[in-house]
């Protein structure tokens, strides 16, 4: 697919617009030296706007615009689940988790650990997301922009790889979270206006090859010829396809019926949206509880919103040319260069870096926050570090992450679905993570010992689990690895605390959980949205 010159334009611009405004917000008043709390909190001072935008830009990256395009392909709108279940997870950390932490004035998960267990469970769970953070969630975003960028425009793989790190390095680096969440708001309207501009012009080109016109025929037509892709709740051997290797796959080992409403769903979706940190971040940045239950309010909306940005154009890709398409991930980059023309190609294709960038920066960040916050201050290198010094390690360990993601980002290439990949690997770590927290938060009892115990045995008993029942769907197989942690704390925790309360529990009498009334309207209304939409494609 070849570039027009207006595409660039297009494309450079909106580089430049996001630089500029990423290093203009980053300035200090005269004699204001830059602390931690302004490089890894924004200096506590986002609305709930802002918020919004940051956390569905920071989650909406290429594993969504090319991952999930690519399993809207394979096995259609049940892959949406991810989206429209995060919507009423949103509502529940607004509503649960966040009065705690803002209540704790903490700046990382890892640190609320400590203060809940002790500084075993904080080093050990710092080291987890490091790890999950650079070889899975940065590899990932890094390999599959660089994909796009390859598909689009021609770009040799690794230059793209080299050209969206030092994208996200040139204003993050400096501007800390401040940067990336004012930069967030432009970026999450670039991706948003961009993915629907795609998904306009895929609709409007396969109503003409039904002989209709306009998207609103498109997706009626699709509605009706790709009926199978429209089904939320998949059943055993419903849905089979084959990959590009030749083997026949069925859907239902990626999205298992009712289990994804009901079950592993909420063990994914309360560990990526509760619990870790390049999300929760942006809240903790809040000025006020009000102010980031609200904002996440805002994102809800937005994710019920992201189906059709992300889901519905790898749907139009596989009504158009199945054939056409090997590898699922190569759907949305296809459709790109297929059916929009100069300019509008050019504006999408920033929408899609806009989408990968703003994940970037976030995920740097908040590995940064970690290592600095949690591992560096807290060894004996730390203890004494300086508000500057503290800011330079982050910066530095910003650099050496996205360093090593460049190295390893090639070695995705094997998979067919790298969005299933990120799902199936994050949750070797998430149940037993999860369980630490939900126990830590809200039962009294829990120890520390039993923490520990939960999450060093969360990736061998995930392992395990794999092992000897691979055909148990992964989904499901995290909802049982969560309820085994859950069982390992109760009983480690009686036999260590022999009953008794633990003097770091959370005392839930002391936190105000009542939201305000903007914020309950608002969750009132995503929950019958989200409601009307599974009943409408069950």
């Amino acid at each position: 697919m070849q570039f027009a010159y207006i595409d660039y334009v297009v494309f450079c611009t909106y580089i430049v617009v996001i630089v500029g405004a990423g290093l203009w917000v980053s300035r200090e008043e005269e004699g204001h030296q830059k602390d931690s709390a302004d490089y890894f909190l924004a200096s506590k001072a986002l609305p709930f706007w802002a918020i919004g935008a940051s956390l569905i830009a920071s989650n909406i990256s290429a594993e969504q615009f090319i991952g999930m395009s690519g399993s809207g392909f394979r096995v259609g709108l049940a892959i949406a689940s991810y989206e429209w279940m995060a919507a009423v997870t949103l509502l529940v950390i607004a509503w649960f988790f966040l009065p705690i932490y803002l209540e704790k004035e903490i700046f990382t998960m890892p640190q609320f650990l400590e203060e809940r267990y002790d500084g075993r469970v904080r080093t050990l769970l710092a080291v987890f997301w490091l790890l999950v953070y650079v070889f899975v969630n940065l590899t990932s975003v890094l390999y599959l922009g660089a994909l796009a960028m390859e598909e689009i425009m021609g770009t040799p793989f690794w230059l793209g790889i080299l050209f969206l790190a030092g994208f996200a390095t040139t204003y993050s680096i400096y501007g800390g979270l401040k940067a990336v969440a004012w930069t967030d708001v432009i970026q999450v309207a670039v991706l948003i206006g961009g993915g629907l501009l795609t998904t306009w012009f895929a609709l409007d080109a396969y109503a003409e090859s039904l002989g209709a016109d306009g998207p609103v025929a498109g997706l009626s037509g699709l509605l009706e010829n790709a009926s199978d892709r429209f089904n939320m709740v998949l059943f055993e051997g419903e849905l089979t396809y084959t990959d590009e290797s030749g083997r026949t796959r069925d859907a239902y080992q990626l999205l298992p019926g009712i289990g994804v409403i009901f079950g592993g769903m909420w063990v994914a979706n309360l560990f990526y949206w509760g619990c870790n940190q390049y999300i929760i971040q942006r809240a903790l940045a809040a000025r006020s509880l009000k102010e980031a239950q609200r904002g996440l309010a805002f994102a809800g909306y937005l994710k019920l919103l992201l189906p059709l940005v992300v889901v519905v154009p790898g749907i139009v890709a596989y009504a158009l040319d199945p054939a056409a398409i090997g590898v699922a991930d190569d759907a949305y980059p296809w459709l790109l260069g297929q059916y929009l023309s100069p300019g509008l190609r050019g504006l999408a294709f920033a929408a899609l870096v806009a989408a990968v960038v703003s994940s970037l920066a976030s995920m740097m960040n908040s590995t940064a926050t970690i290592f600095t916050m949690d591992l560096y201050k807290t060894s004996r290198f730390g203890e004494e570090a300086s508000e500057r010094r503290l800011v330079g390690v982050g910066r530095l360990v910003s650099l050496a992450c996205i360093a090593v993601a460049c190295v390893m980002a090639p070695q995705l290439a094997a998979f067919d679905q790298v969005f299933q990949y990120i799902q199936e690997y994050t949750g070797f770590v998430s149940p037993g993570v999860l369980a630490v927290f939900m126990t830590g938060l809200f039962w009294s009892k829990a120890t520390p010992g039993a923490a520990l115990v939960s999450a060093v045995l969360s990736i061998p008993l995930s392992a395990g689990m794999k092992w000897l029942a691979p055909g148990v769907p992964f989904m499901r197989r995290m909802l049982i690895v969560f309820f085994l942690s859950v069982a390992l704390i109760v009983g480690v925790s009686l036999l260590e605390g022999k009953g008794q309360d633990h003097p770091k529990a959370v005392d839930l009498s002391d936190v105000n959980l009542v939201g305000d009334p903007v914020y309950n309207v608002a969750a009132f209304g995503i929950l019958g949205i989200t409601a009307a939409l599974y009943a409408a494609f069950w």
